[in-house]
């Protein structure tokens, strides 16, 4: 089925109408393929020149009317509006996809080389604690339980830390993103691109649906701004700048440099005192006051 609705197979109506399939479907579908086949390029070139390394990626394609925000791994988007504040995308991190990457582990033991446990306990364990009643969660549980602790516990976990701080084999912090595929555990030979995701999560946004005002914008930024700005605290500064700017041209532009601006702990900052990102910081203002328009048929 083209994006027109014309179908490319003659076998296709039926199971189209039986499945319910959408012009949108296609979109996220072309989407979720586009990472898995980058994430494959990027390993040939990556072993073809020696190199290593990996990225997350955050993606958005305006479409007939409809915004599409595929996201694998910590960067983050969201909607601005006068009186809305919409996130786009969701993080994946070892705690927010850590039943998933137990799973794995149970289904492959052999992934963790008798190094790792993939069980999650409120803190490491120490001998100390061998024998002890301790709370614990598995891949199947989405609550705790207790068990009685024993010499298998005293691996370092699979997933380590919380918040920020969270590890996937004390290494990565992202669960989802391309490349990484020659990473090892330190001093190890164990791999972390099994346990990698390139998949992304595809929100779509009916912008056509939207009464868009000219100050109503998506915000994409990498983790290095959301680290230290909250969402709210990122649509307070759009909020504040672009009301005051609306005859200049470049305002989205000189937004996008104030956010980054306000990771850098300056007095004039809306982060907490001290507050300072010092990861990489990229950040994509983008209006649809114009995609609302081309939508209408404007």
């Amino acid at each position: 089925m083209h994006l027109n609705g014309r179908c490319i197979c003659s076998s296709d109506p039926q199971f189209v109408e039986e499945k319910g399939i959408r012009a949108e479907d296609l979109v996220i579908g072309a989407l979720e393929s586009a990472f898995q086949e980058c994430d494959e390029v990027i390993g040939r070139e990556m072993e073809a020149s020696g190199q290593v390394g990996g990225c997350t990626a955050l993606v958005a394609v305006s479409l007939q009317g409809k915004l599409y925000v595929a996201n694998a791994g910590d960067s983050r988007a969201i909607l601005v509006r006068r009186d809305e504040i919409r996130p786009l995308s969701f993080e994946f991190t070892p705690e927010t996809e850590r039943q998933r990457i137990q799973q794995l582990a149970f289904v492959y033991p052999e992934l963790l080389a008798g190094e790792f446990t993939r069980l999650e306990f409120p803190r490491r364990l120490k001998g100390d604690d061998l024998g002890q009643k301790v709370l614990f969660r598995d891949h199947h549980m989405s609550g705790w339980s207790y068990k009685r602790v024993e010499k298998s516990d005293l691996k370092y976990p699979l997933i380590h830390g919380q918040g920020r701080q969270a590890r996937l084999l004390g290494t990565l912090a992202v669960s989802r993103g391309l490349g990484d595929h020659q990473l090892r555990v330190l001093d190890t030979n164990i791999q972390l691109k099994p346990f990698l995701l390139s998949v992304p999560q595809v929100t779509v946004l009916d912008v056509g649906q939207l009464e868009l005002q000219e100050d109503d914008v998506v915000v994409m930024a990498t983790d290095g701004l959301w680290d230290v700005l909250s969402n709210e605290q990122v649509a307070w500064l759009v909020r504040s700048f672009l009301p005051g700017n609306q005859e200049d041209p470049y305002r989205f532009l000189k937004l996008a440099q104030m956010l980054i601006h306000s990771t850098q702990g300056k007095e004039d900052s809306p982060t907490e005192e001290g507050q300072v990102s010092y990861d990489d910081v990229s950040v994509f203002v983008i209006p649809l006051h114009s995609q609302g328009q081309e939508s209408s048929g404007h």
